[in-house]
């Protein structure tokens, strides 16, 4: 009864374990995800969308289902079924039309990966998209669904250009105006493309790109650099496309594409709506050989004495192979020719007049002739006409003649009525500051005469004086005494108008102080060629104070920029004050103290003479610096490129110079500014890395792609040195084994397997497609390439002393790799077992294949190592291929001694040992195998198949303790004690009880028949008994 009690007892537990084992490998298997498009997403009305919706860890068909369904902001709660994969009905009435229609539908990608698609989004489509997956599992775990948001916005985007049809000559210019609009509510971007339209060829001209960079088409990229294509935006939402120097190939249809563009979550961009504008039709035609003359003049009405200036302009092709000359008319008569070769001829009395420089004539341009007459007279006033002739290269004679249109010039005599007025820059200057005087002829007719001109100065003794001035014929004229300031160019007059003289005096000197006015005279040129006076005019007075230059002023040193970081600007300002003393030259010295140093030099010296002076110590800042003084007499100490040999305290000294000559400068005053401290110091690091996990699938001898992307920078010229990592294992502390290193300089180093293994060298790739993305490529891949891979970045920059240095360094997200593999039955034991064994002894590990996918099927086997603290890493030992080669790892790899204690044996076609000769206390520690299984492919081929990895195997080797037989062994009085002495006591014992036994009887005597007890015989003999039994 209690043994059956025991036994359902018994039953219970084991019913109870074996469920919970069930239980437990149930839930080990991978969670159902269904991931969704990123969003929310916001699309324009009427335009296509497409939904991606993924899903992942499922079990059953590899061919999952999608359902489809929204959520209307107006009913929340409402779910509207949209769409199925597999059940027709499924959809609701609201959408069952549009989804026959295929308005909207589904696009597979793959067994687990499809696209919604809805062709024409209408308002109603905006709401919340639910993306389900039927269950195919064993077991309701994970996510089912996934929801996301969708925005539909009105389109609002025009593009508008006016229609009409341009007659256009080569050489000509077009310019097209397009108007691109849009008043959607969110964040967007704007591109513009221009296109011509030649029958049924389309051609891009230029465009704006949603990243406002200019990009022109492949057939207009030459003319865009060369700037004769051009397109500007003209307010918010004009475009405008200008063509210089019209070609024939220009001739066509033109108009303008508006696209609007939207960034979603994923930075990814997406087009909302793109609109088309009318055309304008551009017809190009070509004046072949021809040639035309066009005439104009810079003024119709002149007065006399005035300037007439006459532009006769050739319009022709292929311009610097022909010859042309040109002619001017006046009232039908030629007075002035440009031959072919350059050289003007002039006509009756404009030959001397051109002698005088009354008349000029000179060509501007290839196609620009131009005519100066200057102190016009009432008999230049007519008909005016240009006629160009083409002439033969070797010959003068014209073979083509063209004659202009006609303009006539109108020459009025002025009237002897004029105001003058003086004007001046300031009342009152410094010494060695300038003076500016400006006397300005104010007409009250319509023109005047010629003019001359007479400056004077009223001193403080009231005495007059004339300065200088200008004759009718424009000829200047020197008085005394300022001849000698007059050469030294310290006073200047200049006719900047027609009507305006000016007055300066430079480099003011006290005797300059009193009352400047001008006197202007008024001349006309009578028939006999005499001048006539017709008016005298003289301005009011203007008076100016001239102040001695005192030794107030003060130098101060600023800075912006006290702290820089390496191959940075900083700028230093030595400040003259007052800042009125700008006329008087100034040099500037700028001297240095290195940080942590005593001693300071003179850095550099801008001279009073603009020279520049570099000091003896100064080899680091030359290259690097830039001084620029000012007009404000500020001079600009500017260094780049900075380091830390840059870094000290600076302070300038400035000094006032003045010339008593041409030759001679002295020195009037000098000041020294306060000190200014500049700190340089690297960069703050800004490198950053993907930080988002990503899961890859693949099948075998699929090609992998990883990508390492470096989403932020210091610098744009920092270096990066990339290594990739890989683990089998994930968690916040595992360390991946290196796999490869691409340093800044591009060259890669492989580390362990790869180092050794030329294929495994060749199977792993790096990949550089652009400065910010590297990649690591994974040839053929196999079930071993399965894991967890990130990439670790440094980060580099030069200094400004060409010394590399580290910036930072940042590591990415795990890349999860997970190569599948198709009807893979390889099944290896995975118990977890404990073995012991005594120092010394040999050790047989055993890997058990339980089950294999073919039976030809063979296996290679890979033996790993972890010693007792769990956070080291597994380190493979040996490895038995699939042809029974062994190869070694690590340690065993070059220690001779380790390769004989180690051996890997196939014992039989599905078990495989690892025996280990005399075991030390370093051996403990647990093992396991991993087992590739390959078979052969229908190409013959030799693939894996997939790959396995057994249980734990922990192996205990001890230390055998001291036995009685070693320490008896070890001590020659113990051995006696223990093994001698007793063997002699036992022979003694057996000896004594021979001899009892072996020893005669006595006779007994007869037994009482009337005694009550029996007596019991004595077997020993007693001496004293036997006396006794002698007395009775």
């Amino acid at each position: 009864m209690e043994q059956s009690c025991f036994k359902e007892t018994y039953l219970k537990i084991g019913t109870l374990l074996v469920f919970s084992l069930i239980f437990s490998l149930d839930s080990c298997t991978a969670q159902r995800q269904v991931k969704l498009q990123e969003g929310p997403l916001v699309r324009a009305e009427g335009h296509h969308i497409t939904i991606q919706c993924d899903v992942s860890g499922y079990q059953g068909s590899p061919v999952q289902n999608f359902e489809w369904s929204i959520f209307r902001p107006d009913k929340p709660t409402l779910k509207i079924q949209i769409i199925s994969s597999n059940d027709p009905e499924f959809p609701y009435a609201v959408f069952g039309e549009r989804v026959q229609k295929d308005e909207i539908y589904i696009e597979r990608i793959k067994g687990d990966s499809v696209l919604l698609h809805i062709t024409k989004l209408q308002k109603s489509d905006e709401g919340t998209y639910e993306c389900a997956t039927p269950s195919t599992d064993n077991a309701y775990w994970g996510s089912y669904s996934a929801m996301m948001n969708l925005t539909v916005v009105p389109d609002t985007l025009r593009a508008t250009l006016a229609p009409q049809t341009l007659d256009k000559v080569e050489g000509d210019s077009l310019k097209l105006i397009c108007e691109v609009s849009k008043e959607t509510s969110q964040h967007t971007h704007v591109a513009v493309t221009w296109y011509i339209q030649k029958g049924d060829q389309k051609l891009t001209v230029i465009s704006l790109t949603r990243d406002f960079i200019i990009r022109s088409g492949d057939s207009y990229k030459q003319r865009e650099a060369a700037g004769d294509v051009q397109l500007d935006k003209i307010g918010v939402t004009s475009f405008k496309l200008t063509i210089s120097k019209l070609q024939l190939s220009d001739q066509g249809d033109y108009y303008c594409e508006g696209a609007e563009w939207i960034q979603d979550l994923d930075k990814s961009w997406n087009g909302l709506s793109s609109k088309n504008t009318e055309s304008t039709t551009v017809n190009v035609k070509s004046i072949g050989n021809q040639f035309l003359a066009l005439i104009k003049a810079t003024e119709v009405n002149v007065n006399v004495g005035g300037t007439l200036e006459i532009i006769c302009t050739v319009e022709a092709q292929n311009f610097p192979d022909r010859f042309f000359s040109v002619a001017w008319f006046l009232n039908n008569r030629e007075i002035i020719r440009f031959g072919p070769n350059a050289v003007p001829s002039f006509h009756g009395e404009y030959k001397m007049r051109e002698s005088l420089g009354k008349v000029m004539v000179h060509k501007k341009s290839d196609r620009v002739y131009v005519l100066k007459i200057y102190q016009i007279q009432v008999e230049d006033g007519g008909t005016y006409h240009c006629q160009v002739e083409e002439n033969e290269k070797i010959s003068s004679a014209a073979f083509s003649t063209n004659k202009s249109n006609e303009i006539t010039i109108t020459v009025q005599r002025p009237q002897a009525n004029l105001k003058v007025l003086i004007n001046s820059s300031t009342t009152e200057v410094l010494e060695g500051d300038s003076i500016q005087f400006a006397c300005d002829i104010h007409l009250a007719s319509a023109a005047y005469g010629q003019l001359s001109i007479t400056w004077q100065i009223i001193n403080n003794q009231n005495q007059n004086s004339d300065v200088i001035g200008m004759n009718r014929d424009g000829i200047q004229v020197t008085y005394q005494p300022y001849q000698e300031r007059v050469i030294n160019s310290d006073i200047r007059m200049a006719r900047v108008k027609s009507n305006t003289f000016t007055l300066g005096i430079y480099n003011a000197q006290p005797s300059d102080q009193g009352h400047y006015a001008c006197n202007v005279m008024e001349w006309e040129v009578e028939s006999d060629g005499n001048w006539h006076l017709i008016g005298e005019y003289v301005s009011d007075k203007r008076a100016v104070t001239i102040k001695s230059l005192e030794s107030n002023f003060k130098v101060t040193a600023i800075t912006r920029t006290p702290t820089v970081k390496y191959y940075g600007t900083f700028e230093l300002q030595c400040i003259i004050r007052p800042i009125d003393i700008t006329h008087v030259p100034a040099s500037v010295s700028w001297k240095f103290q290195p940080a942590n140093s005593n001693d300071s030099y003179n850095l550099v010296t801008f001279t009073h003479d603009t020279a520049i002076k570099w000091g003896n110590k100064a080899e680091n800042f030359k290259g690097k610096m830039i001084i620029v003084k000012s007009v404000s007499n500020a001079v600009r100490l500017s260094v780049s490129r900075a380091s830390k040999l840059e870094a000290g305290k600076f302070l300038c000294i400035a000094e006032l110079w003045g010339r008593h000559n041409p030759n001679k400068w002295v020195k009037k005053a000098s000041a020294t500014s306060n000190i200014l401290e500049v700190k340089v110091g690297p960069p703050a690091c800004l490198l950053q890395l993907t930080k988002q996990v990503t899961t890859i699938y693949k099948r075998i001898n699929d090609i992998t792609e990883l990508e390492c992307k470096i989403l932020a920078r210091t610098q744009n010229d920092s270096q990066f040195s990339v290594t990739w990592l890989f683990s089998k294992t994930q968690g916040p502390n595992v360390k991946g084994e290196n796999l490869l290193n691409i340093d800044r300089n591009s060259i890669v180093r492989y580390y362990g397997e790869l180092l050794t293994n030329s294929q495994k060298k060749m199977k792993f790739q790096d990949e550089k497609p652009s400065s910010d993305v590297y990649k690591l490529m994974i040839q053929k891949t196999d079930v071993n390439d399965s894991g967890n891979y990130y990439c670790h970045v440094t980060e580099w920059l030069l200094d400004p002393n060409n010394i590399w240095y580290k910036v930072g360094e940042d590591t990415s997200a795990m890349t999860i790799v997970q190569v599948r593999t198709a009807d893979a039955n390889l099944q290896i034991s995975n118990n977890n077992t404990t073995l012991s064994s005594n120092e010394n002894a040999a050790v047989e590990l055993e890997c058990q294949i339980i089950n294999q996918t073919q039976r030809q099927s063979q296996f290679s086997v890979t033996w790993y190592f972890q010693d007792d603290n769990p956070n080291t890493k597994e380190t493979a030992l040996l490895k038995t291929d699939r042809n029974n080669i062994l190869q070694y790892f690590g340690d065993l790899q070059i220690d001779p001694q380790k390769m004989m204690k180690f051996q890997s044996v196939k014992a039989s076609s599905n078990t495989y040992k690892l025996i280990i000769q005399k075991a030390a206390q370093s051996d403990s520690g647990v093992y396991f195998c991993d087992v590739e299984e390959w078979v052969s492919s229908t190409q013959n081929e030799w693939v894996i198949q997939g790959h396995a990895r057994s249980g734990s195997i922990i192996l205990q080797v001890e230390t055998p303790g001291a036995t009685l037989h070693s320490k008896a062994c070890a001590s020659p009085s113990l051995f006696y004690f223990i093994f001698i002495y007793p063997f002699i006591v036992i022979i003694a014992l057996i000896i004594v009880a021979f001899y009892f036994y072996l020893r005669p009887k006595k006779p007994q005597k007869p037994i009482n028949e009337k005694s009550f007890w029996t007596p019991i015989e004595t077997f020993i003999d007693d001496p004293k008994s036997e006396e006794e039994e002698n007395v009775k």
